[in-house]
């Protein structure tokens, strides 16, 4: 079959759904007027760690846009204070609304004045869209007044007062509260048109799984799988060692609350077994981080220590059987356990040998270090099925493979949370995996396969089994994308005093991105071009308070971890970069910590952010010069051929709607 005859194919399927030169004019003259539209703003955020609060209240200020929305439309009429009230009210309806309506002398008044002011904010937020995308985004139940009420216009002088006489029936009729509600979703929705997440959602912060929920309510939003992610996708699976890796990190920052009562996996036999088995033991290396002295008395920390020791041996055990199993990883050197001189409590690394801080381990066989004692076979069993049965847990993972990959490509940028690996002389890492050598995209594309296989392959099968692995691989592995380090040295830091063996040298990659020549290929290897295209990078904290810049390559690429999560904060001296993309440009912003909820919704008390754009655009960017601009643009191409094809006689048309 020749390119015409595929070509009129296609076309008579599309005349099934414009059937006729009006239907297919119509639709040319609207996708045209969309591509004239300004393209939607885009929010970035990045190593989130479970920071829920923090991330709740970023999420609805998008990075300051809001607020700057608030001052656009009531900066002429309107007091700071009362603005920052305002956009709390928009943050946080639910818990502000009763405040401020109490508060009021009037408090019908105080409904009608604050109606009037959130549609003005509104109209403005959809104004860049069509109506059809608007009316999408309104609430089902209210949504045909809310749209009656954006189109608003005081010059019309018949429906001055049909608008007016809305307003007032809606406080009347007691729904003002309601609609102030739906008012403040409304903005915070049109606000932001896409959101990225680059990576790292779980770990060390509370609780991640309010983060995951409310990413799933989000209408538009891409993950870029960060190495703490991938390493809780492992551990839905099922993998025993991905599994006692979670817990080892969720004790070791004291963040049982969201295993348990998150997703509701019980650690009773992990308590059980480890107050049964290290009862007499030195657990002193395996206390949890504490925010503060006396954060928890001495017996739940005493515990949580046992508790930790059981759980980290048994990782380390099940890591070295997984790195048996997959000689490809190169990592033997990782085999630590069998490295161990029990009879004088020294260990050999490749850098010497080194005295451990504990040798208690009396579930380690010296001659087969690696072998799970029955009891612990069991407890892992018990553990497995846990997270396994975990609803929550298994909605979110399907979740986080549904929406999310290792990197993404959109308007023009690169989004990835670790590295594309490289050599020591500035070329892309080859890995050997499968018999075949991959490095770049090549290899990107080869692991999230191989990541997907690990949840979706058939139980039982080597695609499953090795796609379980790999997830861990992607967690700690040497050199991985998602982790661009030599190794990660969980063991040296939890039995080693000297602080030497603690280095995770990184990728050469982050040596190399600092250089324009370097980023600009990597964007070529991903397909893109220009001197506005960038990389979005996550995962390595940037030490602001030691003057490191997130913009690297003269602008190339973006650094936005700058330290969400609070463990990472005395390290970066702020509390997280965001970057927003909208039609006028890419503007990176710094955030100071986050004074708490409480705080943000009684004081009124925002974020203090500093925001600087960096790649400015001199002429408004368009929808036509974004991805879905080439799409729409597509489409209005085969629509031409369409009505060509009408206007040839090659298809008929049929003017009867299909009658």
């Amino acid at each position: 079959m020749d390119n015409h005859t595929d070509r009129l194919k296609y076309l008579r399927l599309l005349a099934s759904q414009y059937p006729n030169v009006q239907a297919a004019s119509s639709e040319i003259i609207h996708l045209q007027a969309i591509l004239s539209l300004p393209k939607g703003t885009e929010h970035f955020m990045s190593d989130l760690h479970g920071e829920a609060d923090a991330f709740v209240h970023i999420l609805n200020n998008a990075s300051g846009a809001v607020r700057e929305k608030v001052d656009i439309v009531l900066r002429d009429s309107l007091p700071a204070d009362e603005r920052a009230r305002l956009a709390t009210l928009i943050y946080y309806p639910e818990e502000k609304l009763e405040e401020l309506a109490s508060a009021a002398s009037n408090r019908s008044e105080w409904y009608r004045i604050t109606l009037s002011r959130l549609i003005d904010i509104c109209r403005l937020c959809a104004s860049k869209y069509t109506r059809a995308k608007v009316g999408r985004a309104l609430p089902p139940w209210n949504g045909d007044i809310i749209n009656e009420l954006l189109n608003k216009n005081n010059d019309i002088y018949n429906k001055r007062e049909y608008f007016d006489t809305v307003i007032a029936s809606i406080i009347e009729t007691d729904r003002a509260e309601d609609f102030i509600i739906s008012m403040c979703s409304l903005i915070k929705r049109l606000v932001v048109d896409h959101l990225h997440i680059v990576g790292d959602i779980f770990d060390r912060g509370p609780r991640a799984d309010i983060i995951m929920d409310m990413l799933m309510e989000h209408h538009s939003v891409d993950i870029q799988w960060g190495n703490h992610d991938v390493l809780w996708m492992g551990a839905a699976t099922g993998s025993r060692t991905c599994i006692a890796t979670v817990l080892s990190n969720s004790i070791t920052y004291n963040n049982l609350e969201m295993v348990e009562t998150g997703y509701g996996i019980s650690l009773r036999p992990l308590a059980l077994f480890a107050d049964e088995t290290y009862r007499n033991s030195d657990v002193c290396c395996f206390l949890p981080k504490s925010e503060a002295a006396g954060e928890s008395d001495a017996l739940d920390r005493t515990r949580a220590a046992r508790m930790h020791k059981a759980i980290a041996v048994i990782q380390f055990k099940l890591e070295g059987q997984t790195i048996l199993r997959n000689p490809s990883f190169h990592m033997d050197d990782r085999l630590l356990l069998d490295k161990i001189d029990y009879a004088n409590g020294t260990v050999a690394l490749r850098s010497g040998i080194y005295p451990l801080r504990d040798c208690d381990f009396p579930t380690i066989d010296p001659a087969n270090p690696y072998l799970l004692t029955p009891e612990e076979h069991e407890l892992m069993a018990q553990l497995k099925n846990a997270f396994l049965r975990s609803e929550k847990l298994q909605r979110h993972i399907r979740f986080l493979y549904s929406k999310g990959g290792l990197y993404k490509c959109f308007n023009g940028n690169l989004l990835f949370h670790g590295c594309i690996p490289m050599d020591e002389n500035g070329e892309f890492l080859k890995f050997s995996f499968g018999g075949q050598e991959l490095s770049g995209k090549a290899l990107m594309d080869w692991c999230e396969t191989v990541a997907r296989e690990g949840y979706y392959a058939r139980e039982g099968t080597p695609e499953r089994q090795f796609g379980k692995d790999f997830l861990w691989f992607l967690w700690c592995g040497r050199n991985s994308p998602s982790f661009g380090r030599d190794h990660i040295a969980t063991f040296e830091r939890r039995l080693i005093a000297d602080e030497s063996t603690w280095a995770e040298p990184k990728n050469p990659y982050y040596s190399y991105y600092n250089e324009d020549a370097v980023c600009v290929r990597i964007l070529h290897e991903f397909g893109l071009e220009g001197e506005h295209c960038h990389i979005v990078n996550g995962h390595i904290p940037v030490k602001t308070k030691d003057g490191e810049s997130p913009i690297k390559a003269g602008g190339r690429l973006i650094v936005i971890d700058g330290g969400f999560c609070r463990a990472y904060q005395p390290t970066t001296g702020i509390a997280g970069y965001t970057l927003v993309f909208d039609s006028w440009g890419i503007h990176i912003t710094a955030h100071e910590p986050f004074p708490g909820r409480r705080n943000a919704i009684r004081d009124n008390k925002d974020i203090l952010s500093t925001s600087m754009a960096f790649d400015r655009s001199e002429n408004r960017i368009r929808i036509r010069e974004t991805d879905n601009g080439l799409l729409i643009q597509q489409k209005i191409d085969d629509l031409k051929a369409l009505l060509a094809a009408f206007r040839r006689g090659e298809i008929k048309e049929d003017n009867h709607g299909g009658e």
